[in-house]
């Protein structure tokens, strides 16, 4: 008999630590070995987050996530309070990777064509000329994102989306890949603009990084700061392995079952009492995205329904509405815990299993 075992269940056995076999109940065998052992990254990406890691302390979770949407070619939104590393990571990704990178630190004055550039007369020439803007490039950092006005944030949707920038009449190509890490600052923080759904909607994954452990504190510490570490990151990949990975990525084997049980997660987000905007059919083709690119970093060339599980918080946290318009945080009515919900009340199903 073949058990399925959750990701909820394995940080469960994190939580508990040291305790002992009899207080952890009716787990069955498999689950306790799940549990006591993390499933291994494929080597070249257990070398790209280690290396990683040796920047961004006590980020480990977010750091593999952060390659899950590498792989997956979609782009990241990291939420958090200033100073836990979010651009540090951003940095070290693309100094590990040898890829271009560009930041934007976006202010309420920032406009569009500061994003995107603009075409001016040339005299001397007597002809128009594309002056491309910060956001042509492989990477592009964009800090503070909810800090710029509507208007400004715009200006990113096109590109995020098609992979093109349209100058007066001209549509510009951006290099491939290109990759949009932004952060933003915690909504209640004064200065922000909520970003609209549609935009959240172009990022494949949200994810906050918390404050690291208090030994990766100490340990940063006496590191002295992230800019020299920085310098010392050497790239264990370059521009063809990235562009390779996504097309080997896209390539993993998905069976039937879990794509009803995807759908399944889906239609009954989109009729929890709490929800009043559940995922989109562009959200659940995000969820098989990551799934495929979590799959295939792992070593697998198929998804199994705990890829599923693992990262629907991750890609469906920010795509959910609330009934009432805001979640509140202080209580058990956030994405997280009507996403937990969804997750407990539908059993993850077994590969190969019919209809």
């Amino acid at each position: 008999m073949a058990y399925l075992v959750s990701y909820a269940d394995a940080e469960l056995f994190v939580r508990i630590g040291k305790t002992n076999r009899h207080e952890i109940g009716d787990l069955t065998l498999a689950s306790r070995q799940m549990k006591v052992e993390a499933e291994p990254l494929a080597p070249v990406f257990a070398r790209l987050c280690d290396a990683c890691s040796s920047v961004v302390y006590g980020q480990e979770d977010a750091i593999q996530l952060v390659v899950c949407a590498l792989v997956a070619g979609g782009h990241v939104l990291m939420e958090d309070v200033p100073g836990v590393g979010k651009t540090t990571l951003a940095k070290s990704i693309a100094r590990l990777l040898g890829l271009s990178i560009n930041r934007i630190q976006c202010t309420p004055d920032l406009l569009p064509a500061d994003i995107l550039g603009y075409v001016m007369y040339d005299q001397a020439r007597g002809t128009f000329q594309i002056r491309k803007g910060p956001i042509f490039s492989e990477i592009v950092l964009v800090d503070e994102l909810n800090r710029a006005t509507p208007r400004t944030q715009s200006a990113f949707l096109e590109a995020m989306e098609e992979g093109v920038v349209t100058l007066e009449d001209r549509q510009c190509p951006l290099p491939e890949p290109f990759w949009v890490l932004a952060t933003q600052n915690p909504r209640s923080f004064e200065g922000t603009y909520s970003l609209p759904e549609s935009e959240l909607d172009r990022f494949l994954l949200c994810i906050r990084l918390g404050y690291p452990p208090r030994e990766d504190e100490v340990r940063m510490l006496a590191a002295g700061g992230a800019e020299a570490c920085i310098e010392r990151l050497r790239p264990v990949a370059t521009t063809a392995d990235v562009l390779r990975w996504r097309r080997e990525g896209d390539e993993v084997h998905v069976d039937p079952a879990v794509l009803r049980y995807i759908v399944t997660l889906a239609d009954a987000l989109r009729h929890h009492p709490h929800v009043l905007l559940g995922p989109s059919p562009r959200g659940s083709l995000a969820l098989l995205r990551a799934a495929k690119a979590w799959a295939f970093i792992h070593g697998r060339d198929y998804v199994v329904p705990d890829d599923v599980r693992r990262l629907a918080v991750p890609v469906w946290g920010h795509r959910i509405r609330p009934e009432g318009g805001t979640w509140d945080e202080w209580t058990d009515m956030s994405p997280a815990a009507v996403l937990e919900d969804v997750l407990s009340r539908i059993p993850a199903p077994k590969l190969g299993e019919g209809p």
